[in-house]
């Protein structure tokens, strides 16, 4: 996707927002950072952010077992809204 690079700040605010869509893609199972991008539509250096505060969060975990490419999986943990 070759969109303009936007403001970090503006791209972690949206996380709430794609928070959402990102959940509802990996009730499908796991994927990786690369895959979760292509799915929504979005950069992946925006997508690396939204993964990051959710799994700081708590919403995801990655997979533990050999990375996919050189890529982790993530997957959706227990936790609901």
């Amino acid at each position: 996707m070759n969109a303009p690079d936007r403001e970090i700040r503006e791209v972690i605010r949206e996380e709430p927002a794609m928070r959402g869509r990102i959940l509802e893609l990996l009730d499908g199972g796991p994927r990786t950072v690369p895959e979760i991008a292509e799915a929504i539509g979005s950069p992946t250096h925006e997508v690396v952010f939204w993964i990051m505060g959710m799994r700081r969060y708590g919403w995801l975990s990655e997979v533990k077992a050999t990375p996919v490419d050189g890529y982790f999986q993530y997957e959706r943990t227990g936790r609901t809204a």
